[in-house]
């Protein structure tokens, strides 16, 4: 067994202070990635070489994490900005991101278990502990956010780790000690509300958002974390809690838990009213307050989604299902994409629809507003929040429109999905615009058969076809249909989903 923590000279190449701070300034800024992997391997190394002074060990990581963040941030923008990523791009900088937090997870976390065990030398970790758990807790939250971003598999052994962290933080009563975490970043923070982020976080449903959208859900998390509320026993307006004795994840209050001294309950508390009123900030200026570190420059409307978002779940009351819903095994014939839709409606799109585009998912509960599915076998790069579905059941004969909501990956193969249905009926139409003598583009119009008396229509189009003010028209059933833009309600990578006005046009005949 290693010895961490004893008192010789070790035979390290940053046994030397000085020394070390030159290696680190010769590690290759031009590269994120390569650095990134190298400091990485140094975390590893200072962690695991016998001979370090507890102080002197500490102190190295400390610096090695901190010449690391500047990398971690631009490979973070690198992976949120670019709209399409390869596979093996976007597997590579996972790859070496997650890496990293495991490896700074790993090392703080050593350090950490070795005074609360009181190994020998660790003695020398004591005027660091607040520090070091901090580290340790933001790494493994980092780790977990990783994971959220590709919706799994996850290792819920993480949570054990984070529950026991913070339990030694709360035993040696440093729980609250406030530290900086990084000298670049302003504020300060402390295990308690570290350990707020993460919780905050797993019960904010990032398996219902994109991981822009994580992004953005994390940074607010962080904006609010000194206005988070844990307390040690059930009060009613708080609707999560976990066991810090357990490897679980947090669980929302649906019945309560029975008592124990390592329960912790939680809650928005005051950053709730905050929320609101940044909130109400937003939708007023279509601007983010200065004061409000998002990490870059993201649409408004983008921010204000997540923020409903975190509004939602971070509720006294946080949502419930709609529609029950009724358990059911069945075969679930999927086509993807608006290309997809449009073949499993039969109309001509270049698109092999029989051998390309369909794939057989297991339907596991179904209510009126969707279905839940498992995936046997997840095939491609499609498969995201958002994205567009043709569902046909087993044994029925039309086909159903949805939008994947949620997504869980148990491995890299195999999921599930919660599945919203936008229209029971839907119908292939081509629309043109309406000054237009000849063309259009072929859209898919929802529920069909009421178009000719209803007020309003919604179409599913290309990105880019529906225009602000431009009218279109179809011939419907005899009819020429006239549609008045309102405005588009949902976008994805391929289609979005526009709301009309319809008026009938009088043809003369």
């Amino acid at each position: 067994m290693l010895k961490f923590f004893g008192g010789g000279k070790p035979d390290h190449p940053m046994a030397d202070l000085k020394e070390a701070r030159r290696i680190l300034d010769e590690v290759p800024a031009s590269d994120a990635h390569k650095a990134l992997e190298e400091l990485g391997n140094w975390l590893d190394s200072v962690s695991a070489a016998e001979g370090f002074k507890a102080e002197l060990r500490a102190q190295l990581l400390f610096l090695i994490d901190e010449a690391a963040q500047a990398h971690v941030r631009k490979l973070v923008r690198d992976y949120i900005s670019s709209v399409r990523l390869s596979k093996f791009q976007e597997g590579r900088l996972w790859g070496v991101i997650h890496g990293y937090w495991r490896q700074s997870a790993l090392a703080f976390s050593v350090c950490v278990d070795a005074y609360g065990s009181g190994a020998k030398g660790s003695e020398g970790h004591k005027a660091n502990i607040v520090l070091l758990t901090v580290r340790a807790l933001r790494a493994l939250a980092q780790q977990m956010r990783w994971q959220y971003m590709r919706y799994g598999p996850f290792e819920e052994s993480l949570w054990g780790d984070i529950a026991k962290i913070y339990a030694l933080a709360e035993n040696r009563k440093y729980a609250r000690s406030k530290v900086t975490c990084y000298a670049a970043i302003p504020g300060e923070t402390s295990p308690e509300q570290e350990f707020l982020r993460a919780v905050m976080m797993a019960s904010s449903s990032p398996d219902s958002l994109l991981p822009v959208e994580i992004e953005l859900a994390e940074r607010l998390i962080a904006h609010f974390s000194a206005s988070f509320t844990l307390v040690l026993d059930q009060q009613p307006d708080i609707a999560y809690w976990i066991d810090l004795a357990t490897n679980h994840p947090p669980l929302r209050i649906a019945r309560p838990p029975q008592r124990a001294p390592t329960l912790r309950f939680f809650a928005a508390g005051k950053a709730m009213q905050e929320l609101e009123e940044l909130l109400g900030k937003v939708g007023s200026t279509s601007l983010v307050p200065s004061n409000v570190n998002l990490g870059g420059t993201y649409d408004p409307a983008m921010v204000l989604d997540v923020l409903r978002h975190l509004a939602l779940y971070w509720s006294s009351k946080p949502p419930e299902r709609k529609h029950p819903r009724h358990r059911v095994k069945t075969r679930l014939a999927v086509a993807h994409g608006l290309d997809g839709v449009l073949a499993a409606l039969g109309a001509s799109v270049s698109l092999d629809f029989e051998s390309a585009a369909t794939e057989s998912w297991v339907v596991d509960n179904v209510s009126a507003g969707g279905f839940g599915a498992s995936i046997p076998q997840i095939k491609g790069e499609w498969l995201k929040i958002g994205c567009l579905l043709a569902l046909q059941p087993e044994g029925g004969a039309n086909w159903v429109l949805g939008i994947v909501r949620r997504l869980n990956r148990e491995s890299p193969q195999q999921g599930s999905v919660g599945i919203q249905t936008l229209s029971r009926t839907m119908e292939s139409v081509q629309l043109r615009a309406q000054q237009d003598a000849e063309g259009g583009e072929l859209c898919v119009l929802l529920e069909p058969q009421g178009v000719v008396t209803a007020s309003e229509a919604m179409v599913v189009m290309r990105n880019g076809a529906f225009v602000a003010g431009q009218n279109m028209e179809f011939q419907y059933q005899d009819k020429q249909i006239v549609l008045l833009p309102q405005g588009i309600t949902e976008q994805g990578d391929d289609y979005e989903l526009a709301k009309y006005r319809v008026m009938l046009r009088d043809t003369g005949e």
